[in-house]
């Protein structure tokens, strides 16, 4: 079995992988085990590179047999995070998040060194979690009980190419868009309901920068049978 630490910003994603992305990937033969970055309690946003480069070295030098990677909004990353200026300067998303993992890997590879990196798959979300919920925006608001929402979430969803693309700023961040519409909008639970609803498949058709991140871990197969 494979074993990969994903390392979660908060509650929230952290739920969504026991709920959503554990029984798939386990079928594959890769065990998923999601812990959130540093103290109990602690609430996901405003993150720094020192923060959660403890975590990061302790699952990739103290287990050496397993891999890790992590689950991260960009819209919540800190200012000075390795690439996170430049990557705003870009004009589209896939290349805000390219740019972004390009220099946060190489500042890992500076801090870590090469080999623990071969077992590192880098990866932010794009760029909220929410984001990856306007897939269906049918389901979405069913999931939610607030299903005369739908045609509210179409219209955001009809703005932005994918649901990655949706705008990251404090007003028109994703999460901010739903609870605009639904204040009892409970992130960890409401958006795990959403994401099942939904269902993985629709949500890797619609956001592929998701998909490639899911086909990365995919890959991680060829290693048990190698």
């Amino acid at each position: 079995m494979i074993r990969l630490h994903i390392i979660c910003e908060g509650q929230t994603e952290e739920m969504f992988i026991n709920e959503v992305l554990y029984d798939v990937f386990y079928s594959k033969g890769i065990y998923l085990y999601p812990t959130v970055i540093g103290k109990l309690g602690h609430k996901g946003g405003n993150m720094k590179y020192e923060r959660l480069f403890p975590d990061l070295r302790n699952r990739l030098l103290s287990d050496t047999t397993s891999f890790c990677t992590t689950l991260f909004d960009f819209y919540g990353l800190h200012s000075g995070f390795p690439g996170k200026t430049d990557a705003i300067r870009k004009n589209d998303t896939a290349s805000k998040a390219n740019c972004l993992l390009n220099a946060f890997t190489e500042r890992l590879r500076h801090d870590l060194g090469e080999e623990p990196l071969r077992r590192f798959i880098p990866y932010v979300q794009m760029f909220e979690f929410e984001g990856l919920l306007f897939s269906d925006t049918t389901n979405l608001a069913k999931a939610i009980n607030k299903p005369h929402l739908s045609t509210c979430f179409q219209n955001i969803r009809s703005q932005f190419s994918t649901p990655e693309d949706i705008n990251n700023s404090p007003i028109y961040a994703p999460s901010k868009r739903i609870m605009a519409l639904d204040t009892e909008y409970d992130k960890p639970v409401s958006g795990s309901l959403a994401a099942i609803e939904i269902g993985i498949d629709t949500i890797r058709k619609e956001c592929p920068l998701f998909n490639k991140w899911l086909e990365n871990i995919e890959t991680l197969q060829e290693i048990r049978y190698a």
